[in-house]
């Protein structure tokens, strides 16, 4: 099995040089613990490795969490520490008492309720990070550079990330992201993402809410994968899978907790009023969706019905990714009002709106840069747009209307 670099790497090392603590969050099995592990073999001092899924572990942690630090003292890797939020408290006097940088890592796959518990005790001292599963940009050796439509740093880079054909990307799509797949270490996707869903995401939802029925969740997932880069419509969800309408935006809630799936919300002010308020949902991980909507093969996928929207949900997630996997805060939207008028993505900076439309196409004709216009009356200034498609390569209507291909994201 090989070991692929993540991008995070920089930003592990670098903020353990400042924080004595740092928390990892994400997804089970999107490779946050092997990460981490593998860059504790490289330090010239021993780091310890605990992980509280070991009951007896987890035991001491929670009853006795001043001795479970004393026996594993820093620098420690403690995985899995949602399971005691009671050493939030003991790592606090650690670090008031002069812990050295770096001496805690921890990970966690339950992110909202860690939040809660790090910002009660642990508010200016530990570094919070989150990882999703693998980008493309990763797969493919390529430099961490969040996504901007900047033709000058488009150009600098071209040499640099190897071309996909369509074929390629839809094999990406529905081979997925995860780890596990993408090195090799689990030849068996199906198999794979079946144990995923019945293993973790059951499993974690079930000590979150209580008791599940699990063929309901597991018809409610699968009918949130087929919504997917659509508007986040709970009343339908709730339909399809026999549920009321509070559980289903109970479980939306959990999914998003666990890292399963975002929501993009719109892009709103004061000037552009008729905008819509409710969210869309994507999934970090596209293969998981191809599994849940059973499509058997990537070019059945390609040729299907949702291959439009499994473009969309990749290359979204890839955007998000990119910033994440930089340490940036990802400051995504989308545009939709009453009169219909939408764009799929709007990337907010530096004073500006980038506007980005996402579409199955080898050659985008250019009336699709119109519905750009829609945010000129924003207060922000338009920046460039870009079609993110298909195309073989780079290419541009004018200087300020790109043509990307989305294997350069």
């Amino acid at each position: 099995m090989t070991y692929i670099h993540r991008h995070m790497e920089e930003q592990i090392l670098k903020l353990s040089a400042s924080y004595s603590a740092l928390l990892l969050t994400g997804p089970r099995q999107a490779g946050k613990t092997t990460m981490l592990r593998a860059l504790a073999e490289k330090e010239v001092y021993g780091r310890e490795y605990v992980s509280l899924d070991d009951l007896a572990l987890r035991d001491l942690a929670k009853n006795d969490p001043a001795l479970f630090l004393q026996l594993h003292k820093p620098p420690v890797l403690i995985d899995e520490v949602q399971y005691a939020p009671e050493l939030f408290s003991y790592i606090k006097i650690h670090i008031d008492e002069g812990a050295r940088p770096g001496a805690f890592w921890l990970t966690g796959s339950q992110i909202f309720p860690l939040m809660r518990g790090v910002g009660e005790t642990l508010a200016g001292r530990i570094a919070l990070l989150r990882l999703s599963p693998l980008s493309q940009r990763e797969i493919g050796e390529a430099p961490c550079i969040p996504f901007t439509p900047d033709l000058d740093k488009l150009m600098s880079e071209k040499g640099k990330i190897a071309p996909l054909t369509a074929p390629e990307l839809f094999t990406r799509i529905w081979k997925g992201s995860m780890p596990g797949i993408v090195s090799g270490r689990f030849s068996e996707r199906n198999i794979f993402y079946s144990s995923y869903i019945s293993t973790y995401v059951e499993r974690d939802v079930r000590e979150l809410s209580g008791n599940i029925d699990a063929l309901k969740f597991n018809r409610f997932i699968t009918a949130l994968a087929a919504r997917t880069a659509q508007l986040l419509n709970c009343n339908a969800l709730a339909e399809d899978a026999d549920i009321d309408i509070k559980t289903a935006k109970a479980w939306v809630g959990l999914l998003e907790t666990l890292g399963i799936i975002f929501l993009l919300h719109p892009y709103s002010n004061n000037v552009l009023k008729r905008t819509i308020k409710t969210p869309k949902v994507y999934f970090y991980d596209s293969g998981l969706v191809c599994y849940l909507t059973r499509w058997s093969s990537p070019e059945v996928a390609e040729s299907g019905a949702m291959s439009g929207a499994l473009l969309e949900n990749f290359t979204v997630a890839e955007l998000m990714k990119g910033y994440q996997n930089a340490g940036a805060e990802p400051y995504l939207y989308f545009y939709r009002d009453r009169d219909a008028k939408e764009i799929d993505v709007i990337i907010e900076g530096d004073g500006k709106l980038w506007p980005l439309e996402i579409k199955k196409t080898v050659r985008p004709d250019k009336r699709l840069t119109r519905m750009f216009g829609v945010i000129d009356r924003a207060p922000l200034q338009l920046g460039t747009s870009a079609i993110l498609c298909m195309a073989d390569e780079l290419g541009a209507f004018d200087r300020n209307k790109l043509i990307v291909p989305i294997w350069m994201i």
